[in-house]
């Protein structure tokens, strides 16, 4: 099989062709795409210029469907994304026409007019609104409010208690290190209560839902029918509050303004009652994964001033949590 001249854009040479294994993983593109083309008899045009760890593509698939290649470099957040996308089938998210696991493609459906949320011309209590709806309807498309995923998807998914209790042995070990080297300032209060939630927070869950795992404005895209819809996710399954972090804290710059927590509460409120979940447990959530974001940072990226700044907010998120 001959490969195709591929178009990589830069933001994926510069993203995961920069990591271990990205490198080689690029070069080996084209044949992927190719397998792709030859599999689902696809013309592709111009590829996306979105996206650090996926070449994305519009396509036309057999019989004019227009569609959306989507090649994933092979890591364990994106292990699960088909796995999602089936299950939910449409309901709140990118719909999965066919996918072929052992070259991670995925054939999507062409989300038209596409708009991410970070794009659309609304007010953050408008985002917001809009996102706790998809997330809402994400969390009733397997199960019934209250009852459990199925027993295939119990199977198939990572669930949020076992990542956390990993990520919560990892925060302390972390926390302790920066303690020791001192080029962090760590409230040991807060990092307590990180590690505590981590922990309490999934085992206490009411709820067993299919969570999308990285919901931010940027992976929601506007649907023809008016609608969002979500993509990449990085699923996992357990309690629906895990989830709500990333769209509260980047629908637009809360933590820029002046008297954050008083521009947070409020909207922490609105996302709690369009979600039906307790705020204050969705605030618990975002302290966790903010701290847990700010020593990943400061451990993998080594960048001392975004730990800090992440820091900083998740005490933010600890002000709201009474």
């Amino acid at each position: 099989m001959q490969p195709v001249d591929l178009d990589v854009p830069a933001i994926l040479r510069d993203g995961i062709g920069r990591t271990h294994g990205g490198a080689a993983w690029i070069d080996q593109l084209p044949e992927l795409v190719e397998r792709a083309v030859v599999r689902w008899g696809l013309e592709f045009g111009e590829p996306f210029r979105t996206g650090y760890a996926s070449w994305c593509a519009p396509t036309t698939a057999v019989g004019g469907r227009d569609a959306v290649l989507k090649i994933v470099f092979p890591h364990d957040e994106a292990r699960h994304e088909s796995v999602a996308l089936r299950a939910w089938d449409g309901r709140g998210a990118v719909r999965l026409l066919d996918d072929a696991p052992e070259d991670w493609a995925l054939l999507l459906e062409h989300v038209r007019p596409g708009t991410p949320m970070t794009e659309w011309d609304a007010t953050a209590e408008e985002r917001l609104t809009a996102g706790a709806d998809v997330h809402r309807e994400l969390c009733g498309a397997v199960a019934e409010p209250g009852s459990l995923v199925p027993d295939d998807l119990r199977a198939a998914l990572p669930s949020v208690l076992e990542v956390c209790r990993g990520w919560s042995d990892l925060l302390a070990d972390r926390a302790a290190r920066a303690a020791v080297e001192g080029d962090l300032d760590l409230d040991p209060g807060l990092v307590a209560l990180a590690v505590t939630s981590l922990r309490d927070l999934p085992a206490s869950a009411d709820a067993d839902v299919v969570v999308h795992g990285d919901l931010n404005p940027g992976n929601l895209l506007r649907a023809p029918d008016g609608r969002w819809v979500v993509i990449d996710p990085k699923p996992m399954r357990g309690d629906p509050a895990f989830d709500l972090w990333p769209l509260l804290s980047q629908v637009d710059a809360p933590f820029r303004r002046a008297g954050a927590a008083d521009v947070l509460r409020p909207r922490l409120d609105l996302v709690a009652d369009r979600t039906g979940l307790d705020a204050q447990r969705v605030a618990a959530w975002s302290v966790a994964r903010a701290c847990e974001q700010a020593l990943w940072t400061w451990a993998e990226l080594g960048d001392l001033a975004l730990a800090d700044r992440e820091l900083q907010r998740a005490a933010v998120w600890a002000s709201l949590v009474d």
